[in-house]
């Protein structure tokens, strides 16, 4: 991509991202991802109704009269963007690419995170860890952030969702919230390292995908390549039963993905690249509070 192009494009990402986490995500994105716990804030005199098991015991005992711990919420996160950028995620037949959705979905949270004092960081993925973005805060390092989802080039084209949460899990020490974006089309099951991940840390699923990977279209013959692999075919979309048998490899393959995210507990959405993904993070949120 030209500079001038990409600088252009990352401006653009810049003002819609920042748009929608000030006027539509303040308060939901607060609210939904919690800080890691209470943190000490100051010592008191004890007051009538006060837990005894906040007394200060040493304060106590130079004052000669009872001091309790205040605490308060530790806001302060580390937010980590785990973005999937296999080959996969470089289709669309109606509104956009899988991968420019995956984009403005993670530059809007990016967003949301540094108007809450939040560090950011991205870990991106294929069948490797491609990239490792340390997190930090500030409008700088989320318009960087913003030039390599826009510009990155992965070396390999397949996926390995397991991998990257597996990696997750050892590189990052302090709990944080993990937003997965995906379109989690991997034949590998992911199960179990999601459940230890988030276990340790707050992981959310957020899954893009196309609808003619769902259904296919009645368009007659079709040639088709796997974009991951580089196997081409050609296909009679005419056959119904064949359009079925698509169909329930789709669905089959949806029920896996949310059963691991059932037994894993981690909070998910699917978006489709042709609905508003605002309405469907804002439901994400809403059900988190």
């Amino acid at each position: 991509m030209e500079a001038n192009e990409l600088i252009e494009r990352v401006r653009r990402i810049e003002i819609k991202a920042r748009g929608l986490s000030s006027n539509l995500f303040a308060g939901q994105y607060h609210s939904a991802f919690k800080g890691r716990g209470m943190a000490f804030s100051e010592v008191r005199e004890y007051q009538y109704g006060d837990d005894v098991r906040d007394i200060d015991w040493n304060v106590t005992a130079r004052m000669s009269k009872p001091y309790i711990k205040v605490f308060e919420e530790e806001r302060e996160m580390t937010v980590m963007l785990m973005v999937d950028v296999s080959a996969s995620l470089d289709f669309g037949t109606v509104r956009q690419m899988k991968k420019e959705m995956e984009t403005e979905i993670a530059a809007t949270l990016a967003f949301s995170a540094i108007q809450n004092n939040d560090k950011i960081g991205v870990i991106f993925f294929s069948d490797r860890i491609e990239k490792f973005i340390p997190p930090k805060k500030g409008k700088k390092h989320i318009l960087y952030i913003i030039r390599e989802l826009l510009d990155f080039k992965p070396e390999s084209r397949r996926t390995d969702v397991k991998m990257a949460i597996e990696y997750l899990t050892n590189v990052l020490k302090k709990r944080c919230t993990a937003f997965v974006l995906s379109d989690f089309i991997d034949k590998n099951d992911f199960t179990d390292a999601l459940t230890i991940a988030n276990r340790k840390h707050d992981v959310v699923a957020i899954q893009v995908y196309d609808r003619r990977v769902a259904e296919l279209p009645d368009v007659g013959l079709m040639k088709v390549r796997d974009a991951e692999t580089g196997h081409e075919q050609y296909i009679d979309t005419s056959s119904k039963a064949l359009r079925i048998a698509h169909r329930e490899w789709w669905l089959e393959k949806q029920e896996r993905m949310n059963i691991a995210f059932t037994k894993s507990r981690v909070d998910s959405v699917s978006i489709r690249t042709d609905e508003d993904y605002v309405k469907a993070l804002l439901a994400l949120f809403a059900k988190r509070r």
